[in-house]
């Protein structure tokens, strides 16, 4: 019983660590639209979605403006096929890290003396939705979300390459791949 617990711990331990240091990407589309069809987008606000700092706007859009431009989609001020925007939430999580003291008996078989040490931070995670929606029916087409830790003592240029990176692998999947 107590060597179970000690696993699922462990498992646990693995489990938030994994999450801490990575990135999750999703999105989803619809199946009905016409991808192809799409050759321009221009930006639009999401109400309750902006970031207050211009400056995070600013990178943000100046990042898919990059990774749209590889997809052959060209920015305009009006008549666009897509409209793009964005949200971005910033949730606080806990971090544990955890680490083993002392030695015993039988290796990873057997805990023998030791014991198992924690600490607990807060780290900011940074949860980005990028929703683009057809002009001409109002409906949203493609969805994607990415979710990040985020390192705020990083100078800027290492912010930006990270959200470049992020994008890149967020829009990755633009146009979606339709099977027949």
């Amino acid at each position: 019983m107590r060597l179970m617990k000690q696993m699922t711990f462990l498992a646990a331990f693995l489990f938030m660590a994994a999450c801490a240091h990575g990135q999750d990407v999703h999105y989803n589309y619809d199946r009905s639209a016409n991808f192809a069809a799409y050759k321009t987008y221009q930006w639009v606000d999401i109400p309750g979605g902006a970031v207050p700092d211009p400056l995070i706007d600013r990178a943000i859009k100046q990042a898919a403006d990059e990774q749209l431009a590889q997809k052959g989609l060209t920015k305009v001020e009006e008549n666009a096929d897509l409209y793009i925007g964005y949200q971005v939430v910033i949730n606080l999580e806990k971090s544990v890290d955890l680490w083993s003291t002392g030695t015993g008996p039988g290796g990873w078989d057997g805990w023998g003396n030791r014991t198992v040490r924690g600490q607990t931070s807060t780290i900011p995670v940074g949860i980005l939705l990028i929703d683009l929606y057809e002009v001409e029916t109002k409906q949203l087409v493609w969805r994607g979300d990415a979710v990040k830790t985020i390192d705020l003592k990083k100078d800027p240029e290492k912010n930006y390459k990270n959200l470049q990176k992020v994008m890149a692998k967020l829009l990755k999947n633009y146009p979606p791949r339709i099977s027949k």
